[in-house]
This record gives structure tokens, sequence and C-alpha cells, in this order.
């Protein structure tokens, strides 16, 4: 008999449990702790309160896999989004995001880009603050975003390899460096001496 794999199932709130339905070979042994909506319910108690109890995490350790549904985040309030938490414990600082044309003769023809996305620094660290002026208490709303030169090098790492092991010709950088100037200039820069010391002599392509 073939050995079951364990893994975590995060069905997610909304059209999460319909959308992330595993249908997978019957190998697949999942654990299916208490986590989204369902954890701020009647039964957070047995698990601890919150959308991301520690139960979860732990099963996501245990098995090293998880099939993660959407989950709920609120507007302008509440709670921290859980997304973003599963992001720091595990470290999952690239978001992977492909496009690519699957029915040709639309408005976009032969699209095939992969969008390699920082998931962790910039204002994902959520250092927020509001300013009271006078009798409002919610007069000034400020945000504050952090890059570090070790994470910037950490994601452009990712995206030079993943462009050379698939095959790519071009990496493309996004910034916002003539308006942020040091906070994504630190992305560019790095970009720029990372390609020049250590991608520009042994690869066919240009940043």
């Amino acid at each position: 008999m073939p050995t079951s794999i364990p893994a975590t199932l995060i069905p997610g709130d909304g059209v999460g449990p319909k959308s992330s339905m595993p249908r997978w070979p019957h190998s697949m042994r999942w654990e299916r702790p208490l986590n989204g909506t369902a954890g701020r319910g009647p039964r957070r108690r047995e698990v601890g309160a919150g959308p991301l109890p520690a139960a979860t995490l732990q099963s996501i350790r245990r098995t090293h896999l998880a099939l993660k549904g959407p989950l709920e985040t609120p507007s302008g309030g509440g709670y921290r989004s859980s997304n973003v938490r599963l992001r720091e414990e595990f470290k999952l600082y690239a978001n992977l995001r492909p496009a690519r044309t699957l029915v040709p003769g639309g408005r976009f023809d032969n699209v095939d880009l992969l969008v390699v996305r920082e998931n962790l620094e910039g204002l994902y660290i959520g250092h927020e603050m509001y300013v009271q002026i006078d009798d409002d208490p919610h007069a000034v709303a400020m945000a504050t975003g952090v890059n570090t030169r070790a994470g910037s090098r950490r994601l452009l790492e990712y995206a030079f390899a993943h462009a050379i092991a698939t095959g790519r010709k071009k990496v493309t950088i996004v910034h916002k460096a003539n308006i942020m100037k040091a906070l994504t200039g630190i992305f560019l820069e790095t970009a720029q001496q990372l390609y020049d010391e250590k991608y520009k002599a042994v690869s066919r392509w240009r940043l």
C-alpha cells in the first residue's frame, strides 16, 4: 500500500471551503484544525481565540504541507490579516503570480509573465498609527514601510534564479524609486548590484 502523505487543510472563509475542496489521491491524509471565522465561533475556546489558532500553526509545522483557501480579513479594523501572519510565521517572502494566455484571440495574446512579489517587507510590516488633531482622533493616518538590503536581496535572488531555471530572457524590476527614493530605492539599487555582481556575466538576458 502507498504511504499516506500528511497535509494541513485550511478551507478558509466564504467561497473558501468549496474552492479548496481537496480532490487529491486517497494517499493524502488531511489534518483539519479549526481556523478562519470558525476559530472565532462557539468552539474557539477549544483551540484558542482568533482565526489562526496555535493548533493550525502546529499542524503545518508537523505536516510541512498546507492547502489554504481564502481567509477573511476585516477592513478598517478588527484582527490582523491571517494571511500575513502565515507568511511571517513561515518566512514566505516570495509571492508567485503567474499570468498566461489560456484562450487565444483575446485583447492580450501570447502573455507569459511571472510576477515575484515581496510578501513580508514594505508596508506589509503593518506599522500604522493615527494622529489626533483637536477632537478628531483619526485626523491623520500614517503607515511606515520598511525594506532592508537583506530582504531585497533574498527576493531578488529568488527571481533571478527562477528566471534562469525556467529559461526566461528578461527580469523587470518594478519599483517607485522616483517618488519613494529610499523605501523602494534600496530595492532598485540592490537589484542593479546583484545583477552586475552575479548574473550579468553568466546570463544571456538583461535586467
